[in-house]
């Protein structure tokens, strides 16, 4: 026995002291239900409260990785999940303690869509979290339930008479009434890929800092130190790394040669297109990504003023650009509402104004936004993504771009608020099939009205909107 273990500790005292014995570490299951509780009754974020959890627990890298797939995936399929407990639960789902339920959930996932968890094993994990947290009644039916499941082969089994959209929303676990608006905005076969695509894991990728190293280089380097690393189709910029972990702990990320960002987004900053020397406005600018990207793409010659409404927000920002040894931006707090009456009319050459949106083109990565989200939601913020594309424009100089881009799959947010803008303003005109992105991604990204529509099935990235209208001389 070991010098720390119980024979070496009756050395000091008189040896009838007893310690109670530490609880055990947690274990990936048991994080992972709290999170899920805690989602479900707390109205928490899953990305924010996985995050904190799994910094206070001591998971091993390979447990990380299973709690992290188990909220995630639960959130993600809890559609499909419900559906085929409601079979097997006998009072309904609804009745059960939400810790209940969410075990239920979660060892489901585990059967129906993790191969490498032996269905065995994950049923005698429930078994005995029910048992340290309930008492023997809850254990004999949660033990009962997924026994049931395990011998009914293969599931979902579909009841009979399901309309189509009722058949996607089970089967790819999407509300109701988002698959009823993505049949009616594409098509039934468009709007059961962006479903699916949905609920695959997204991938990491990162955007190279060229002002600093070539993606050639980055590569080599990626791939020296053992990592899957290859080089974006999406983005020109791009580095997609399979397996490297978090790369905001990296060493190339502590010394500014990359940033964390998605393929899709890393678009918008090449969209603007801007060049050494020009004046560029970004109005919503945290956490500061695009405004990097603009200044790495300026060779950090220029001036770019990057805004947000909050000045913890704006911090993040030139946190972010001082990372990245970029001096050109400046960051600003302020609504992007009141922009036009602080700064000078006309006065850049270059405008992004990255709206705020639903999101719905990043379910992938917040899973809960599908279950947080309502009709109204996209109707309401609409209606300011018009006011605030009006206002910000007359800042534009003439001949100058304006680039408006959003996270969302919705016509009502992307296309129709430009359309709604170009009918007023004739002294503007789009130009986003003008482009050198245009031309990369037209055989496989949608022509949505006057701007790009990227899906997420495209490239297995968000779904991103992009607009660039260019103010007529």
């Amino acid at each position: 026995m070991s010098a720390g273990g119980k024979g070496g500790g009756q050395g000091r005292g008189t040896g009838n002291h007893k310690h109670k014995p530490a609880a055990p570490p947690a274990s990936a299951r048991e994080v992972a239900l709290d999170v899920l509780v805690r989602v479900e009754q707390q109205g928490a974020y899953s990305n924010l409260l996985l995050n904190s959890s799994l910094q206070k627990s001591s998971l091993s890298r390979e447990d990380t990785g299973l709690a992290t797939e188990l909220v995630y995936g639960t959130i993600s399929r809890m559609n499909t999940l419900d559906y085929v407990l409601g079979s097997f639960v006998s009072k309904g789902i609804a009745k059960l303690q939400p810790w209940v339920r969410s075990l239920l959930r979660l060892s489901l996932y585990q059967i129906l869509y993790l191969d490498r968890i032996p269905s065995h094993a994950a049923v005698n994990e429930a078994v005995n979290l029910s048992k340290k947290r309930g008492h023997q009644g809850i254990s004999g039916m949660v033990n009962g339930v997924l026994r049931s499941v395990l011998r009914a082969g293969d599931l979902p089994v579909l009841a009979e008479g399901l309309s189509q959209e009722e058949r996607i929303a089970i089967l790819h676990s999407h509300p109701l009434w988002m698959v009823r608006r993505w049949i009616a905005e594409y098509g039934a076969e468009t709007a059961e890929a962006i479903c699916a695509a949905n609920n695959e894991p997204p991938a990491v990728s990162v955007r190279v800092n060229t002002t600093m190293i070539s993606r050639e280089s980055l590569l080599e380097q990626m791939e020296a130190q053992g990592l899957q690393a290859a080089a974006s189709e999406l983005s020109p910029y791009g580095i997609v790394v399979k397996g490297g972990g978090n790369l905001a702990l990296s060493s190339w990320y502590r010394d500014g040669y990359l940033s964390v960002q998605d393929e899709s987004s890393m678009l918008v900053a090449e969209a603007v297109a801007p060049e050494p020397g020009m004046r560029v406005l970004d109005c919503c600018a945290a956490p500061g990504g695009k405004s990097a990207h603009m200044g790495e793409l300026m060779k950090d010659q220029g001036y770019i003023y990057a805004n947000d409404l909050h000045l913890h927000k704006a911090k993040l920002i030139s946190d972010q650009a001082s990372r990245l040894g970029l001096e050109s931006i400046h960051t600003g707090q302020a609504d992007a509402l009141d922009l036009e009456s602080k700064l000078e009319p006309e006065s850049f050459d270059r405008i992004l104004l990255d709206a705020p949106c639903s999101g719905l083109g990043v379910i992938r990565r917040k899973p809960d936004l599908k279950w947080r989200k309502q009709q109204e939601d996209v109707e309401s913020v609409a209606v300011l993504q018009e006011q605030l594309l009006q206002s910000v424009s007359a800042l534009l100089r003439p001949g100058g771009i304006l680039v408006y881009s959003t996270c969302t799959t919705e016509k009502k947010e992307n296309d129709e608020v430009v359309a709604a803008f170009l009918q007023r303003n004739p002294g503007f005109k789009a130009v986003s099939f003008d482009t050198p992105l245009w031309d990369r991604l037209k055989g496989t990204a949608l022509a949505g009205g006057e701007g790009i529509q990227l899906l997420p099935q495209h490239y297995g990235s968000d779904g991103f909107y992009i607009c660039r209208l260019q103010k007529v001389l």
